[in-house]
């Protein structure tokens, strides 16, 4: 015991005394119980054997014995941490001292990507707008409002961190260990550094450069500073870089001018710009997405206000009434460099680069990729072919209706037309309709009803059932179809509401050339599958289904646009084009009959290199390419289509210095009006479609338009842009039609039905193989005489019982308006193609 009594800390001695019952023996100081004599009672010798050395029998229970092991193994990785994080705190100080700032800007200033024609070298446009979408603002121009709301949505500690935030650091190294994903959240001053100083890369090392950085740069700067550069420089989409340029983009009006809802909708837009845009349509649109995020960002600031950090003031009531909606966003305004075409050239661009996607199924495009990663992209479409569309357009069209009537939209008359490469499926040239500031519709990619123009696929998917070009369809009008209504053809009036009457059986060829409603929807009813088989068949050839059908499109399928609309294969008068389809698809899907039945996938992006020089997308001519139908049937429908051109509907276009082969089309909306008028067709190397629209594509165009069917304005239109692609082309020539004749899957149809037989074959010593294969004539050499007049599809005499129609039953008498049309009196019947698609489904008699 030391002098004055136990030592502060030191335990009251035991009493002096005999020990009470119970009481432990103590020392000699009378501190602590004595030590138990060897041998004797207390803690026994310990066994080498067992865990850490622990006495015999202490950890014969198996639950104990996992529980020290736990304990021990703890131990051992805390100790091991703390050597890790003892050498982690040197790297880390090494990694301070070596890193040092970059220079600002040296990475950060976004690069414009080029757009250019076909041989990379004249510039479309570019993407990326320019100063306008740099404004950046002082600390002291930045509004309050705005840098609460980004702190709201964007790094909630900001005013507490240094910089980086370890937990979420940890919190990222962990999600990237078990997931494999590089990312990960940052705080403001990193994305600030990110932006400003370091590459986009996802990588640990820019990771590390970047935590550094950011530890170095809150040194420097004050937050008011951070903050300011950061919404100078931040994405907000739509091509905008930092808050002003967005509030201009989103809201028209200056960063200083926003009210909280806006500050609020803009902050929460860069928690991803390209998904949150409210322009964005479909089931998961942009205001729908938006909206969760917005009022996360608006609870944010109710929590920065009552943590008394907020710099600007804005009360409870404000706040959740703010959350019952997000604010009204304007619609975008176009670039004013995006004039004329341009801007409708440019926007498909964009979209087809987004929608490329890599090997895993990943866009190899972001939005922000193409605004500002210095991207060349090289298109397939050419300053020639664009030229010659508008050019045509322009010399064609009726001056006095206009594209664009603010005051009366219903009466604009909108006219797409596009240009594809018949053996690669390339974009050529197009015209997409009004200047793109006036208004950003694209006629060209978004279409009208097909009419008329979906009979070749028609007659296509009946040469492949078994059918030939020779077996005989009604031309009679009022025909009756399965639907529960009457089929008209063209000529109608009140006289013969029916329309014109071609004879009880005329070929396919005249069918085609006449453009017979009656034939082709008896045709379509006579294949095996119906109108199943002429939606494969058209599908097949380019024509993109609807997006309740996609599953029916074929491998690798891209289209201009991706669907089609009310494109129904159980649609029994699909044949006569109900469907709204593009001109871009039709032309591509008609280039699938001139290339010998195989189909190439539109396109109009042929390469891209990145800002390094890298090529990181090419077109490949392998992609999306196809067979659609064998090239025998490719051959014969197309030498129907160039009897369309030289001998019916479509001998407006024959003046061009190329074979040609075509078809008209004219469709009629629900209440009977004629509402879409066109043109498509093809020269051996390119196909074209033209088509005119009145108001929203459904508007009427009989009675408005002097000449309103697919042989007036469409046909004159094409003809101006194919004459002058094709002008200085070698003379090429279509293959001869094959003839092909295969088991029909329906009776009634024989050849030898035909109200017009083709002529005797003569004999001729200068038989050439064309007039021999269209038995036109026989070598002189051959003893057998000449068969009786039939179509010669048939072995055989004619069925004696079958009654050849009087020919002018399958030529109605010539009208003065064919004469108007053709400036003679030598075409058998009107030039328009009549009423098809909706008169014949929506209103029956």
């Amino acid at each position: 015991m030391p002098p004055g009594g136990p030592r502060p800390g030191q335990r009251q001695p035991y009493p002096p005394g005999p020990r009470r019952p119970g009481e432990p023996p103590v020392d000699r100081l009378g501190q602590r119980p004595a030590r138990p004599e060897r041998g004797g009672g207390g803690r026994g010798p310990r066994d080498p054997n067992s865990v850490a050395g622990a006495p015999n029998g202490r950890f014969d229970d198996e639950g104990l014995d996992k529980k020290a092991l736990a304990r021990k193994v703890g131990k051992i990785v805390a100790i091991v941490a703390l050597v890790m994080a003892l050498i982690g705190s040197g790297a880390v100080i090494i990694s301070y001292n070596m890193i040092s700032v970059p220079s600002a800007n040296a990475a950060f200033e976004a690069e414009s990507s080029f757009v250019y024609y076909a041989g990379g070298k004249k510039e479309v446009g570019r993407f990326q707008a320019g100063d306008q979408n740099r404004d950046a603002l002082s600390v002291d121009e930045m509004p309050a409002l705005v840098k609460d709301a980004a702190v709201a949505a964007e790094d909630r500690s900001f005013y507490e961190n240094n910089g980086i935030d370890l937990k979420g650091i940890a919190r990222t190294l962990f999600t990237n260990a078990t997931t494999g994903s590089a990312g990960g959240a940052s705080t403001i001053t990193q994305q600030y550094v990110k932006n400003l100083y370091l590459t986009q890369e996802r990588t640990y090392s820019r990771k590390v450069k970047e935590a550094v950085i950011s530890l170095k740069i809150s040194r420097q700067k004050s937050k008011d500073e951070i903050l300011t550069g950061y919404l100078n420089t931040v994405y907000f989409g739509r091509g905008a870089y930092g808050v002003q340029a967005a509030a201009k983009t989103y809201f028209r009006k200056s960063a200083k001018d926003l009210n909280i809802k806006e500050a609020a909708a803009l902050t929460a837009i860069l928690n991803n710009p390209n998904g949150f845009d409210p322009e964005k349509e479909g089931k998961d649109s942009g205001g729908t997405e938006l909206l969760g995020r917005y009022q996360y960002v608006l609870k944010g600031m109710g929590e920065l206000k009552a943590s008394g950090k907020a710099l600007s003031d804005y009360d409870e009531a404000t706040l959740e009434k703010s959350k019952e909606a997000l604010p009204k966003f304007p619609k975008p305004l176009a670039d004013s460099r995006l004039g004329g075409q341009k801007g409708h050239a440019l926007t498909l661009v964009k979209n087809e680069l987004k929608s490329l996607k890599d090997d895993n199924g990943n866009p190899l495009f972001t939005e922000e990729d193409i605004d500002s990663k210095g991207l060349k992209v090289t298109t397939t479409l050419s300053a020639k072919a664009m030229k010659a569309a508008q050019d045509a357009v322009t010399d064609v069209r009726p001056s006095d209706k206009k594209a664009v009537n603010a005051k009366h939209p219903e009466n604009e008359l909108h006219v797409g037309a596009a240009t594809v490469d018949v053996k690669t499926g390339a974009l050529k040239g197009f015209y997409g309709g009004q200047d793109y500031l006036d208004s950003q519709i694209n006629w060209a990619a978004s279409g009208g009803m097909a009419g008329s123009t979906m009979k070749p696929f028609t007659l296509a998917a009946a040469l492949e059932a078994g059918y030939s070009l020779k077996d005989t369809w009604t031309g009679e009008a009022g025909l009756e179809y399965a639907g529960g209504g009457t089929v008209r053809n063209s000529g109608q009036s009140d006289a013969d509401p029916s329309g014109h009457s071609y004879g009880k059986h005329i070929t396919g060829i005249k069918a085609m050339e006449e453009s017979v409603n009656t034939s082709f929807v008896q045709m379509s009813a006579a294949l095996p599958n119906g109108s199943e088989d002429v939606y494969e068949m058209a599908v097949k050839s380019g024509l993109p289904p609807d997006e309740q059908h996609i599953e029916g499109a074929p491998a690798d399928y891209r289209s201009i646009p991706a669907y089609s609309i009310d494109f129904d294969p159980n649609n029994y008068l699909l044949t006569l084009g109900r469907q709204a389809i593009s001109p871009i698809n039709m032309a591509n899907a008609y280039a699938t009959i001139a290339n010998g039945g195989v189909r190439n996938t539109v396109h109009l992006v042929s390469k891209v290199i990145n800002a390094d020089g890298e090529v990181v997308y090419e077109w490949n001519q392998r992609d999306g390419e196809e067979r659609a139908m064998s090239e025998d049937t490719a051959d014969d429908t197309s030498y129907a289509l160039q009897q369309v051109v030289k001998n019916g509907t479509g001998q407006t276009v024959s003046g061009i210095n190329q074979p040609a082969a075509g078809k008209t089309g004219t469709a009629t909306n629900e209440d009977d009006d004629v509402s879409s008028a066109w043109f498509a067709g093809y020269t051996p190397q390119l196909a074209t479609a033209v088509m005119y629209v009145r108001g929203k594509g459904s508007g009427k165009l009989d009675g408005w338009l002097d000449s309103y069917f697919g042989a007036g304005y469409p046909a004159s239109t094409w003809a101006e842009i194919m004459g002058t692609l094709t002008d200085d082309l070698d003379i090429e020539e279509f293959p001869e039609p094959a003839w092909k004749d295969g088991e029909a899957p329906q009776d009634g149809h024989e050849p030898s039905l035909t109200a017009t037989p083709t002529p005797t074959p003569t004999e001729s010593a200068d038989c050439s193989k064309k007039d021999e294969r269209k038995g036109l004539c026989i070598p002189i050499e051959e003893p057998e005489e000449s068969q009786s007049p039939t179509d010669g599809a048939t072995e055989g005499d004619p069925d004696p019982s079958a009654t050849p129609d009087e020919p002018e039953a399958t030529d109605p008498t010539v009208t003065e308006t064919a004469c108007d049309w053709f400036g003679d009196c030598e075409s058998s019947s009107p030039p328009a193609d009549g009423n098809n698609g909706g008169g014949n489904g929506a209103n029956t008699e």
